[in-house]
């Protein structure tokens, strides 16, 4: 799951974001790591690029740009821009991201999405807690250096011009979380909805606090390890992991929200609605925290429908009855849970050892394949009894089902893309018609028939984009032309039920190829028995 963050920048020294990027530094205090001669440490293994500095330094080509617009010469001004995209660590072992493949990405996604921007894009193969998450760095001056075609978040002619500002807004942030979902998809990597929150909401000042605080913590066990005393707390918890925690016990509980107050309030947590939300206040506080800091999990909506849950097993416990099983044999199969549909992760396909010697394999390979057979063996036949197959054919059935899901779910994944091109496609001609309006509107300003001449010659690429545009809606019959806001605002939509369709769909094919490597081996183990049972009979 690709994850985008965002952080402004007031530095004025450009040259720290290069240094950030190509030497270590420590993550609590973001200062610069140094060796014992105290020189900067290189970092191991990145790639780096800049975009639109027209071969100088970035620091040089920024710095050089300000002063040319008369741009970030005040202290309070936002220099630059940092946005960075990390990638699932799955990514690497299971679909083949390699840090080169992900610089490229940078680059691309950075040429469309901030254009007209003196750019640096760096890529680590590493993240803060070694789970070798590849992630991009793309550091954007703030100023804007050329003149660049409208981009559906943008709202204000300032955002496309020359010697303006890039602005970071909760429209922007929301495109480009869409696209970064899209690219995902595109290149098969695993992805999340980023536009529709998280069950858990952590800023990075919780998440430093969290880093720092269990610092911190293992700091002061250590002695106490060390004399092989156990710690009576081990791991650190921020003020909200408490708060979260809290509410969560409450909820597990509670089966309305008198009740949920109630518990809360046992433990000094004060629950209060205001216009439909949820906001909660502990004792150490003035300022209640609200439930859009803490994540979707704690919001209105989401604690009722807990609550509502709640009562429904409650009551469904009150109105059964009792049962006791005659033996204890049918006390475990009454309760026994029934398992249709495991994870399979550890069945691998069975080596043919005989074609494997054919091509010249030795007698190590032979005795390696033949341990690994008889693991894989044990593995499909167990997988085999947890499906609950009693034959082949009931194996041949499933896995032709399921790929039938399969399909049935990439046709689906396929009519949403197509849904989104067509969309896309006409905000591309939405766009490139409002942003012509000017030169429109001046065309009909004009008195003469010479001056319309002379004026359409001056801004002839302006027409030939809105006489394109024109050309595309009357071709698709639209008569009425949409909101830009609300276009995008659908395409956002589409891209979070392609991403759960896509996810679906990754599913789906995982549940294909397991059943078509358990199929595999039981073909396989069948096809020895036979021989088997002939070699034992001719023993006989």
């Amino acid at each position: 799951m690709a994850i985008l963050k965002h952080i402004s920048s007031k530095n004025a020294d450009y040259g720290d974001a290069e240094k950030y990027l190509t030497f270590e530094h420590d993550e609590f205090t973001m200062k610069p790591t140094l060796d014992a001669d105290g020189r900067l440490i290189p970092r191991t293994d990145y790639r780096i690029s800049s975009l639109n500095c027209n071969g100088e330094d970035f620091a040089i080509a920024c710095m050089r740009s300000n002063l040319r617009y008369g741009k970030n010469q005040k202290r309070e001004d936002v220099k630059s821009h940092h946005y960075i995209i990390s990638f699932d660590p799955r990514d690497g072992p299971d679909n083949g991201l390699t840090v080169d493949r992900a610089q490229e990405l940078g680059e691309k996604f950075c040429r469309e999405h901030f254009p007209g921007h003196q750019a640096l894009v760096c890529t680590h193969p590493d993240g803060h807690n070694h789970t070798e998450n590849i992630h991009v760095h793309i550091v954007i001056n703030s100023l804007r250096i050329a003149e660049v075609p409208m981009l559906p978040h943008m709202d204000r002619p300032a955002d496309r011009k020359a010697g303006c500002k890039h602005r970071c807004t909760d429209a922007a942030m929301n495109y480009l979380k869409a696209e970064v979902m899209e690219m995902c998809h595109s290149e098969g990597l695993y992805q999340i909805d980023l536009l529709n929150g998280s069950k858990e909401r952590v800023t990075d000042r919780e998440y430093w606090a969290q880093k720092k605080g269990q610092a911190a913590l293992d700091e002061r066990n250590a002695p106490m390890i060390a004399d092989s005393i156990t710690p009576r707390t081990t791991k650190f918890e921020t003020d909200k992991a408490k708060l979260r925690r809290t509410i969560r016990a409450a909820l597990s509980e509670a089966t309305s929200f008198d009740e949920f107050s109630s518990l809360l309030l046992r433990e000094g947590v004060t629950v209060k609605e205001s216009r439909g939300r949820l906001s909660y206040l502990t004792p150490d506080r003035a300022k209640p925290i609200t439930a859009r800091k803490l994540g979707d999990d704690f919001d209105r909506t989401a604690v009722l429908s807990t609550l509502e849950q709640n009562a429904a097993r409650a009551a469904e416990k009150a109105a059964a009855i009792p049962e006791y099983p005659a033996s204890i044999k049918e006390r475990l199969q009454r309760t026994k849970p029934a398992k249709n549909a495991p994870k399979n992760d550890g069945v691998q396909r069975m080596v043919d050892i005989a074609a494997k010697k054919a091509e010249g394999k030795g007698r190590g390979y032979e005795k390696w394949a033949t341990m690994h057979n008889l693991k894989q063996m044990a593995a499909t036949l167990a997988a085999y009894q947890q499906y609950g197959f009693s034959s082949p054919e009931e194996l041949d059935e499933a896995l032709t089902a399921a790929h039938a899901d399969m399909q049935e779910s990439l046709a689906g994944l396929k009519a949403l893309e197509a849904a989104i091109a067509d969309k896309k496609e006409l905000q591309r001609n939405l766009l490139s018609y409002i942003g012509t309006k000017p030169a429109r509107d001046g065309l009909k300003a004009q008195k003469s028939e010479k001056a319309r001449k002379a004026y359409r010659e001056q801004h002839q690429s302006d027409f030939i984009l809105a006489e394109s545009a024109a050309r595309y809606f009357k071709a698709h019959g639209i008569t009425k032309l949409p909101a830009s806001k609300a276009l995008q605002r659908e395409i956002e939509q589409l891209t979070v039920q392609k991403n759960t369709g896509y996810n679906d769909y990754r599913e789906k094919r995982e549940r294909v190829r397991q059943l078509q490597t358990v199929k595999g081996n039981i073909d396989q183990i069948l096809r020895r028995e036979p021989s088997q049972q002939k070699k034992q009979e001719q023993e006989r």
